[in-house]
């Protein structure tokens, strides 16, 4: 009853060295996720949690092991009825948007439930975000490489957006969608 999340670094292709692990506990009211350095857990990387226990839109502070704030992300939730669509945002840095960049493949995933017997099953397709600022310029992606295990290529273009953030995005995605 645990999802678990491991992040390494990209070692061309491979998984490199790790610099993220967290466990998620399922059903639990209002979400809190802690990343650690290590599955030691002896040092905390960061952590997000909701705003809001019902959080149709209102986000999820991320915040560094002292408790400062590095940012937020939160759900757009009108947009999302039609493809998932986010909105990260860091203090002096600004804000970005990200939605599946396949339109067929989520209006397909939201009728996936609605069949019957299958629509039980986890939706069997990959999905990939793109992330951009208000002018069009990519700041990050996060494309889900497997099927069986959830594995994720996550690359980061802009250099001023904290990794951090990025990577407790890329966990959401995952965790707090179901996918």
């Amino acid at each position: 009853m645990i999802n678990r999340y491991e992040v390494f670094v990209d070692n061309g292709g491979k998984p490199g060295e790790l610099v993220g692990f967290a466990e998620q506990k399922r059903f639990k009211i209002k979400e809190r996720i802690t990343v650690y350095t290590d599955s030691s857990k002896s040092r905390v990387l960061f952590e997000f949690n909701a705003r809001k226990v019902i959080d149709l839109g209102s986000g999820y502070e991320v915040t560094d092991a002292e408790g400062r704030r590095i940012g937020l992300f939160r759900k757009n939730f009108a947009k999302s009825l039609l493809r998932s669509t986010w909105h990260v945002e860091q203090p002096g840095w600004g804000t970005s948007s990200g939605a599946e960049r396949n339109k067929f493949l989520a209006g397909f995933r939201r009728l996936w439930g609605w069949i019957p017997y299958i629509g039980e099953a986890p939706f069997p397709m990959r999905y990939h975000f793109d992330f951009t600022q208000e002018n069009g310029a990519p700041v990050f992606s996060v494309d889900k490489k497997t099927w069986i295990r959830d594995h994720y290529l996550v690359q980061i273009q802009d250099p001023g957006v904290d990794r951090r953030l990025v990577i407790a995005q890329a966990v959401a995605l995952d965790a707090l969608q179901s996918r």
